[in-house]
């Protein structure tokens, strides 16, 4: 059997709107509070797309632009889209189609996509890395984009859901590994759909004969509903087991961790996740507090800023590792 190639991002990119709505914004919507909003989740802002000029499609995009230029090659070059998010422009097509639109890509090359949450982009990186392990593609384009806030119930009553997402885009290039050893080292995906209900967003349904009747009727069923005490309570015992499978899998310690690229959840959960693994803060990285959580576009944009701020060099180890609605949860464990 002949031994399979490894993959390596090539180049990594993120957008976010420019609308900042911050937790004083909220405080004019709804019944709450900067330090109710700070003590339970982090957050101080996030971004809300701005209708007309931002679409999931096109900030997907603009983060693709960032991470072509960086990787050195241009639209015409990708062979592969793989498109994670939640949120899509449209009930079907889904976003992949529309993001080769937006790239000006004629090349009639195929679009996946994911629907796997704030486990999106990890689940999307993994598809990715198959292709190149094999053979099949050597350019692949991996996209996580989300519009939440288009459909969050911003009155008092959905505050407790409302406060915590935000809109925004990350996108990686993986390319095959030129360096023996570095480079995506293992990916582990996993789910638990006896949760499904526990952090869900139900209408519009297609097992309804009428859902738009039923949305009618019921439109608070289209805002997102999340039972946080057993997110968090899965979300802490996930996190770990799951970095540790990519550390055992590969022969490291939780102290070889160079830098911890975690889903922007809850600052509370990753700090608890940082504290649990053993690692300080200058190797765990958080932009929760300026973008809320993003979902699918969480990793790659977090993965994005963090290597713009210095936080990863060449030669180190970077875990990724998400947790999220189904429940799904993921990590991937990279020799940068």
């Amino acid at each position: 059997m002949p031994q399979l190639r490894s993959s390596e991002i090539a180049g990594v990119g993120h957008y976010v709107p420019s609308r900042v709505v911050t937790n004083a914004d909220l405080e004019q919507m709804m019944e709450t509070t900067d330090a109710w909003i700070q003590e339970r989740t982090g957050i101080q802002q996030r971004r809300w797309f701005n209708e007309g000029e931002d679409t999931t499609a096109n900030m997907g995009a603009n983060a693709s632009r960032m991470a072509l230029e960086q990787a050195g090659i241009t639209a015409e070059d990708v062979q592969l889209i793989v498109f994670a998010t939640l949120s899509p422009d449209y009930v079907f097509p889904g976003s992949g189609v529309l993001l080769q639109r937006e790239l000006g890509i004629k090349e009639n090359i195929p679009a996946i996509d994911v629907r796997n949450q704030c486990s999106g982009f990890i689940y999307a990186l993994s598809v990715a890395d198959q292709f190149i392990k094999t053979g099949m593609y050597d350019t692949v384009l991996v996209v996580g984009s989300e519009i939440h806030s288009s459909g969050l119930d911003k009155s008092t009553r959905g505050r407790g859901v409302s406060v915590i997402f935000g809109d925004g885009a990350g996108a990686a290039v993986l390319r095959p590994s030129t360096r023996e050893g570095h480079g995506i080292l293992s990916t582990h995906l996993h789910a638990q759909g006896e949760f499904a209900e526990e952090l869900i967003t139900v209408e519009p349904g297609s097992n309804k004969d009428n859902r738009v009747q039923v949305v009618l009727d019921k439109p608070e069923a289209m805002y997102p509903y999340m039972n946080g005490n057993t997110v968090f309570k899965h979300a802490v015992t996930r996190f770990p087991e799951v970095i540790m499978e990519a550390l055992n899998a590969n022969g490291y310690q939780p102290s070889d961790i160079d830098q911890l690229i975690p889903h922007q959840a809850n600052l509370r959960i990753t700090q608890y996740v940082g504290q649990k693994m053993g690692l300080g803060e200058d190797k765990v990285f958080s932009n929760i507090q300026r973008y809320g959580n993003t979902t699918a576009a969480s990793v790659p944009l977090a993965l994005s800023e963090a290597l713009q701020a210095g936080r990863i060099k060449r030669g180190d180890l970077v875990c990724l590792a998400a947790f999220g609605s189904g429940f799904t949860w993921a990590s991937a464990l990279i020799k940068w």
